[in-house]
């Protein structure tokens, strides 16, 4: 038999979370689209840089997500309504914490981050418009997180789907009503995505309500959710914030010294990072149910189901990987060509495409072992398995004054691979010690 239980239910998962994920660029699209078609670039440029600051701003955020999804799944594991409404409410006060603060304090926030990006005058001024508006939606768009972190813990596969539907399709809609027919240029593009944002947390609340209700828990027990202790809450959420932080700023460096390469070099990587982002958005959808479901496990005490879950992950996702490298090796010219029609990108891209057919097979099992991790709630150990994955790109980044570009993508590659292998090692070593279980400190 192709698929045994264990790979059907981790596909159940996982397709509409690889959907998810794929799909996940949407939202600015729509904004560039619609905005493009105005009379002056510089409304473009405006939503670009507006939308990469969000989108900074919002990742640094993405450990409410990841630390919700751990903590659900394992008290959805455990069979506790107790934990599984403070697992909800807990990190939905801290995400509309945070958002509420984004709000009070947006313009400086905004000061902050043009300052750093610097630029056209005219450029800047149409970005400052639609982060005074877009950021006015920070609860919103922190609290979907924590509602999406939470139904995926609850195993609630088409959740995502929905809610990345509804608000696309409202944001599509509201983009061409106040863009092109109230004529509010950036300003409408803002406005739209934020009240999107709005319309999808409250339809995320009415799922959520509506699994509460199947679990078992109560009004009574909503309302208590909020007293348990914060504190681990909170170190989780630090944690995967600077584990966040590491990855972010690895993924920076090589833009910051690509460019050093020179233009073309910088230019090339960036469609090659393309095609290593829609790797990782599609082997993430595997990470993302191996959290579930690792969750569960732990919250069980359940080591014959997370080996289960384990050995189902490796299997399907392996193979997934090895598409993607098969892909790139036959077709990998045809997909650059797709990317960039300029002769001289094409050409160099084809000296780096190779790193292509790596980069899936090596970095697969960090994703896998991140979603472990996740499951688990083992925040510490995954921040330090990073900051060691960290340490040898900063050493691996030596090679680049020899090695040029080739330098960049083997920081990348042995990025990738130390994840892996120290997660793993980590995780042996708990195994043989009968720890695993045992509350991560």
């Amino acid at each position: 038999m192709l698929l045994n239980a264990a790979d059907k239910a981790l596909w159940r998962l996982a397709l509409p979370m690889i959907f998810s994920n794929i799909t996940v660029p949407l939202l600015g699209l729509v904004d560039t689209a619609v905005v493009g078609h105005l009379d002056s670039p510089v409304y473009l440029g405006g939503v670009a840089v507006g939308a990469t600051a969000t989108s900074f701003l919002f990742m640094l955020l993405l450990f409410l997500r990841m630390s919700t999804t751990g903590l659900t799944a394992q008290a959805y594991g455990a069979k506790d309504p107790q934990r599984l409404a403070r697992a909800l409410v807990q990190p939905l006060i801290l995400a509309l914490a945070a958002g509420l603060l984004i709000v009070l304090f947006r313009m400086p926030l905004i000061d902050l981050a043009l300052h750093i990006v610097g630029g056209s005058e005219a450029v800047l001024e149409q970005a400052r418009r639609f982060l005074e508006i877009r950021w006015l939606s920070a609860p919103a768009s922190l609290a979907n997180l924590v509602l999406l972190g939470w139904l995926l813990g609850v195993q609630y596969a088409r959740a995502p789907v929905i809610l990345l539907v509804v608000g696309n399709v409202l944001n599509i809609v509201l983009d061409l009503w106040l863009v092109m027919g109230l004529h509010m240029n950036v300003q409408g593009a803002a406005l739209a995505t934020a009240l999107s944002e709005y319309a999808t947390f409250i339809i995320g609340l009415l799922m959520a309500k509506r699994v509460l209700a199947l679990r078992g828990v109560t009004f009574a027990m909503l309302k208590e959710a909020w007293r348990g202790n914060m504190r681990r809450l909170l170190a989780l959420n630090r944690d995967i914030m600077l584990r966040s932080l590491l990855l972010q700023l690895c993924f920076g460096a090589i833009t910051v010294f690509g460019a050093r390469l020179g233009s073309d070099v910088v230019a090339v990587n960036a469609v090659l990072m393309t095609m290593l982002t829609f790797t990782a958005y599609a082997l993430d959808g595997f990470a993302y149910a191996v959290e579930a479901h690792s969750g569960q496990a732990y919250g069980a005490r359940d080591g014959s189901q997370l080996l289960e879950v384990w050995r189902a992950a490796c299997r399907q996702s392996g193979m997934v990987a090895l598409a993607f490298a098969l892909i790139y090796s036959v077709a990998g010219e045809q997909i650059v060509a797709l990317l960039t029609s300029i002769p001289s990108l094409q050409q160099l891209a084809d000296r780096y495409l190779f790193w292509q057919m790596i980069l899936p097979v090596i970095g697969v099992w960090c994703y896998l072992l991140d979603g472990m991790f996740i499951g688990a709630t083992r925040g510490a150990e995954m921040r330090n398995s990073m900051a060691v994955a960290a340490a040898g790109f900063a050493v691996t980044l030596l090679s680049v004054p020899m090695l040029g570009n080739h330098g960049l993508w083997l920081a990348l590659a042995v990025f990738l691979a130390l994840r892996g292998i120290s997660l793993a090692l980590i995780w042996r070593r708990h195994w043989q010690r009968g720890t695993w279980f045992n509350s991560p400190s």
